[in-house]
């Protein structure tokens, strides 16, 4: 007899600072890793389960607004409620469950997502409070913000990033993505007594994005700010047929997951 399944969405935030990214792997502190240890602990060694994230985030790298799919076997889980204060009781303080809801076996974490908007926290012109290390990076040198401003709006539409990804394989189909908004702004939403007078924030939004895109994207505004590209360098490095290397991969821990849409027809049968 076939077993049945029940599908869940859950809602997750942690800060990634401690992690070596979301995918587990042997003999590294993952966010998958602990939350697969945890839930296992929770429902018993006995119960039949796999969870699958909505994307793997690189080591450092934290999440407002992240998700994975939990599938069960045989039975569907009881009392969320009570399940999501367990869960939250026996995690770390650095990774929070938000909610729990049951969605359709239609219901795909991977091809359900319809957006993300991921932003990049940081700081310039002389050394940050240590305490801003784990969500903040920080340049002590000057920085052209204006010109950095300007040169954000460049990657808004679709265009071929090759140039933008770790990824060894660059065939064009591959690497064409769509940015629907890229912003580089004051920051007045993630506040905190010790932070320098001004951050800024980089903001990000499209429907999924190449693995270090965004970290590359800000690294190349980083080189222009620092006079060590210009905007026309900037220019030819999308849709280029050149292979453009970008010295500079801004570091994980100042970037975060900030908001993870999804379409909300495929979450319960009709």
């Amino acid at each position: 007899m076939k077993k049945k399944k029940y599908y869940y969405l859950v809602r997750v935030s942690y800060l990634g600072f401690r992690y070596s990214g979301w995918q587990k792997q042997p003999g590294y502190k993952t966010i998958e890793g602990m939350l697969t240890r945890t839930i296992k602990f929770v429902l018993g060694e006995e119960r039949s389960f796999k969870i699958l994230g909505a994307g793997r985030t690189d080591a450092k790298v934290s999440s407002i607004d992240g998700a994975f799919e939990l599938f069960i076997d045989h039975e569907p889980l009881e009392n969320l409620d009570q399940l999501l204060n367990a869960f939250n009781l026996n995690l770390p303080a650095d990774i929070r469950i938000e909610s729990i809801e049951e969605v359709a076996n239609k219901f795909n974490i991977i091809h359900s997502a319809k957006e993300k908007t991921y932003c990049y926290l940081f700081s310039f012109g002389s050394k940050a409070h240590p305490f801003c290390a784990p969500i903040m990076a920080n340049y002590p040198e000057q920085l052209n913000i204006t010109l950095m401003q300007e040169a954000a709006k460049l990657f808004v539409g679709t265009h071929d990033f090759k140039n933008f990804t770790a990824r060894k394989d660059k065939k064009k189909s591959q690497t064409l993505r769509t940015v629907s908004s890229c912003e580089l702004k004051l920051n007045t939403t993630i506040v905190a007594s010790f932070f320098p007078k001004d951050s800024y924030v980089l903001e990000v939004r499209g429907k999924g994005f190449l693995r270090y895109q965004i970290r590359l994207m800000m690294g190349a505004l980083v080189c222009l700010g620092r006079n060590e590209i210009d905007l026309d360098g900037l220019k030819k490095m999308l849709n280029s047929d050149l292979d453009d290397f970008i010295p500079y991969v801004a570091a994980g821990s100042g970037l975060h997951l900030k908001e993870l849409l999804f379409d909300n027809s495929l979450y319960n049968e009709s």
